[in-house]
């Protein structure tokens, strides 16, 4: 028996969608997947109770898919079945999210469960190699997708995080713990650059035409407009976290004046992925899977 450990979004309904069979949904506390209902909650500090009932429940297997923000332990709430664990959580609560998500994995299998990935259990929600819309990318995509490579890299690195958006060879944005749909909102609207020690009038001068220059390449599309660039980090156990998007996602790039998104081939879940093509190609943007 399939249980899914179901984070917020529209993911664990698209794969508990795909199963043949009805597995057992069970969410962090605080975490509520959309268009699902829940059938057991649990705590960080009851996780080693929790595992115990999805025994007693005959569940095998699980697949981690949704959002989660890192819990708070509390160790007045430990239960005893916990208690041997908290070395272990504590470590991962520490770390970075990729050793987060691997201790997690860890976890799971020690207590004897195996760990499935969203896409094995939902295979359509991998979308095929190419350009799935009408409009294509231009003749500067692929530098720009070359720099965004890179960009990503370092991200992993990093453990930061799995996108980015690149124009003309420049980085405009690098998604954070808030994630792609929030990088897509808030871009072009970070604050202007501080003025240096030279004459303040000259100074504020020189950065509005800047910024009215930069501007203006922008609603021009003068040269390769900006692209949406996404991918799994280097060396990430793509059982968990694997990146993801959605309609939201492709509204967002219309909005922000993208000229596309570019995802890795093999690597990105398109939740509706119909309805996201059918955005993009009404407002002249390409999906390429790459």
């Amino acid at each position: 028996m399939l249980a899914l450990i179901a984070g917020r979004g529209a993911l664990p309904a698209a794969v508990a969608a795909a199963q043949t069979v009805v597995p057992v949904v069970c969410t962090l506390e605080g975490h509520v997947p959309e268009g699902l209902a829940v059938d057991l909650s649990f705590r960080i500090e009851r996780l080693g109770t929790f595992l115990n009932t999805l025994k007693k429940k005959g569940v095998t297997e699980v697949c981690f898919c949704g959002a989660i923000d890192r819990p708070q332990l509390d160790p007045s709430q430990i239960d005893a079945a916990t208690m041997p664990l908290v070395p272990v959580l504590a470590a991962a609560l520490g770390s970075g999210e990729d050793g987060a998500l691997r201790a997690a994995i860890g976890v799971f299998e020690q207590a004897g469960f195996a760990v499935r990935a969203a896409h094995a259990l939902a295979p359509d929600l991998i979308p095929p190699v190419g350009v799935l819309t009408t409009t294509r990318p231009g003749d500067g995509a692929e530098a720009d997708v070359a720099v965004a490579l890179r960009v990503l890299a370092a991200q992993g690195a990093a453990d930061l995080g799995q996108a980015c958006v690149v124009q003309n060879g420049s980085v405009r944005a690098r998604e954070d713990a808030s994630g792609t749909d929030a990088m897509l909102v808030g871009l072009g609207r970070s604050a202007p650059p501080l003025l240096g020690d030279g004459d303040p009038v000259s100074g504020l001068m020189d950065m509005a035409g800047d910024m009215l220059g930069e501007a203006a390449d922008w609603l021009s599309g003068e040269g390769a407009k900006p692209l949406l660039f996404k991918g799994p980090k280097p060396d990430q156990d793509i059982r968990v976290d694997l990146p993801t998007i959605g309609p939201q996602t492709a509204r967002n790039a219309v909005s922000a004046g993208l000229g596309g998104i570019v995802i890795v081939a093999g690597g990105v879940l398109v939740l509706d992925r119909a309805r996201v093509i059918q955005i993009l190609n009404d407002a002249g943007l390409y999906l390429w899977v790459r």
